[in-house]
């Protein structure tokens, strides 16, 4: 039987990436919204609801006033205990859907670096390099298990329950379609110092075959339970 996803995109070339396959694998047939132009009132009730990345930030609702909605569609889903996928931005918009604080955090973390673990679930990911790219941060929810940390950013990734999961990294990267964020992301790459369109490129090129491919494991494993 065929189950429903709906992906919630910011900006279009933050999308599902490496992490379709698997979940057209685990028999989803994924349907995408775009905030900004699709309302929240028709995203309807999907099995699987993956929120996605992008610029802006949770708090910034004075600005997009549609971030009130989505966080209170997303609230109401993980009341429910239906099931959750996070990514950057969307983690974000989990963790205050689910009451914690959302703020700017000590300093931007863009590039390519590891985690440090702390829980089973991310084990694949265990010395691999992954993506970061992102400016804010959150507290844990109450209730959520801390999976993974880095030097900057202390709250990396988390689970709910079965049901949410969220990553303020980005394992869903792949080098297909990454020149679309390279030319996206220009401006902030020029304004980040020692961060460069070449070394971001070259990076990715190098290190996103082995970790798109530990990442779909972890997705794997989470869609097992």
């Amino acid at each position: 039987m065929t189950k429903t996803l709906l992906a919630v995109r910011h900006v279009a070339f933050e999308d599902l990436g490496g992490f379709e396959a698997p979940l057209k694998d685990a028999g989803y047939a994924i349907c995408y919204a775009d905030m900004g132009v699709d309302k929240v009132a028709d995203f309807g009730d999907p099995d699987m609801l993956v929120v996605l990345g992008g610029p802006i930030g949770v708090y910034e609702d004075d600005l997009y006033p549609w971030l009130k909605d989505e966080i209170a569609y997303i609230a109401a889903r993980l009341a429910a205990q239906k099931p959750v996928l996070g990514i950057c931005l969307g983690a974000q918009l989990m963790a205050r859907a689910l009451g914690a604080r959302v703020y700017r955090g000590p300093t931007k973390e863009i590039g390519w670096k590891k985690l440090t673990l702390a829980e089973g679930l991310l084990a694949p990911l265990a010395d691999q390099p992954m993506l970061h790219w992102h400016g804010d941060t959150f507290d844990l929810p109450d209730g959520a298990i801390l999976l993974a940390s880095t030097d900057i950013c202390r709250n990396q990734a988390y689970a709910l329950g079965r049901h949410g999961l969220a990553f303020q990294f980005h394992p869903e990267a792949q080098v297909q379609g990454f020149e679309r964020w390279l030319i996206g992301h220009g401006c902030e790459i020029a304004a980040m110092p020692g961060v460069t369109v070449a070394g971001l490129r070259a990076d990715t090129a190098r290190l996103a075959p082995a970790a798109i491919t530990k990442g779909q494991q972890v997705l794997r494993n989470w869609l097992a339970l």
